[in-house]
């Protein structure tokens, strides 16, 4: 069979493994050193010098998410030193028109470099097509999520792609809460597909990195001069143990965005629930857009409390087997009134609780929520 028409799902079980030879390990080992014996001229494609700029175990995990998203991975210590290596690219005193709504953290790195003469940055609502067009001329890059964090917008990602690449304009994409077995971005005209490796990717919550993809060679020869120099390196071991979460992404993913289905039905009929952010739902503003560019609905739902902040925070406060805690994409179930982070976007409802369901049996899950918005918690 040949490898180009392996499905995702073989694609993340089988990539990045030791050829098959008799007394091969079946997974890839992990490779500690800070260096290796070399006495020809350095050369950027060398499989190793220095721990600073390769490694074996980057490269099996790299080589993973890579031919997940149709492109080549740099993997980074974490998804912010993976947005910061993003951010390099844009040419000095350049303009950068960004997602108004994605996640807090970006939204302030790109401020302060803003703020700091850098580039300018434009905030745009990436689910109103016309507007971020009609914004697009003269920029240099958009930076967007789709699904947006954690307002569940759906960009038109085809028309998007389409636009920036007849202005000359850089698309890139967070694919966090898809994932590439949900959407491919590059595919759709993005430049640069970014991923926080700590969610999905591992799905265990215990290793955090960050991940770019991209196939033009001068922007991959950019980002990894860039984190050669500012060291931004994951540890082999964390490689490790993403590359092993990786394996079981498609029957995770399978069993999450079912239970999240289910779940946002059952929170739309509830009488405390004034708003369900989740695109699989035929009321969802993004339905259709996400019906047409996604092989799923993803597991990530926000709720929005009728009995505003107090009422979110109370929720947050009696639920037993949701882990009140930051973070998604794991086996267990997370719930956050995000607003409670200060550098969430003030677009963000106060009374927004964002919602990643885990692995837990879906009935269990709905209980737990059911007794915390009855007020029975007490």
């Amino acid at each position: 069979m040949n490898e180009q028409s392996w499905s995702p799902e073989t694609v993340a079980v089988v990539a990045g493994r030791p050829p098959h030879q008799p007394g091969a390990p079946v997974s890839p080992v992990v490779e500690l050193t800070s260096t290796y014996v070399s006495w020809e001229p350095f050369g950027a494609t060398d499989p190793g010098v220095y721990g600073r700029m390769n490694n074996a175990t980057w490269r099996a995990l790299e080589e993973a998410v890579g031919g997940l998203e149709g492109g080549t991975a740099l993997c980074f210590a974490s998804g912010m030193a993976a947005g910061a290596a993003l951010f390099s690219l844009v040419p000095e005193s350049g303009r950068v028109l960004m997602a108004d709504s994605c996640y807090g953290s970006m939204l302030s790195l790109a401020g302060a470099l803003a703020q700091a003469g850098r580039f300018s940055l434009t905030l745009v609502d990436v689910s109103d097509t016309e507007a971020v067009v009609a914004a697009l001329p003269g920029a240099d890059w958009l930076v967007l999520e789709s699904p947006t964090n954690p307002l569940l917008q759906v960009a038109d990602l085809g028309a998007l792609g389409a636009a920036a690449q007849r202005l000359g304009v850089r698309l890139a994409v967070d694919n966090t809460f898809a994932t590439p077995l949900l959407q491919n971005p590059l595919a759709l005209g993005a430049s640069v597909v970014m991923h926080s490796g700590t969610k999905y990717l591992s799905g265990h919550s215990d290793v955090v990195l960050g991940l770019l993809v991209a196939h033009d060679a001068e922007l991959l020869e950019g980002l990894r001069g860039y984190r050669g120099l500012h060291g931004g390196i994951l540890g082999p071991m964390e490689a490790w143990l993403a590359l092993r979460g990786l394996r079981t992404l498609a029957v995770r993913l399978d069993r999450q965005q079912a239970s999240a289905g289910v779940l946002a039905e059952r929170l739309a009929g509830h009488p405390a629930i004034s708003r369900v952010r989740y695109p699989g739902l035929s009321s969802d503003p993004g339905h259709q857009r996400a019906k047409s560019q996604m092989r799923g609905f993803g597991g990530m739902l926000s709720i929005e409390l009728g009995g505003g902040r107090e009422a979110a925070d109370e929720l947050v406060r009696h639920v037993r087997l949701w882990v009140p805690a930051t973070s998604l994409g794991g086996v267990e179930s997370l719930i956050e009134r995000r607003r409670r982070i200060p550098a969430e976007p003030v677009s963000v409802p106060e009374n927004l609780v964002r919602l990643s369901v885990g692995l837990e049996h879906v009935d269990d899950l709905w209980r737990d929520l059911e007794q915390a918005l009855d007020g029975s918690g007490e």
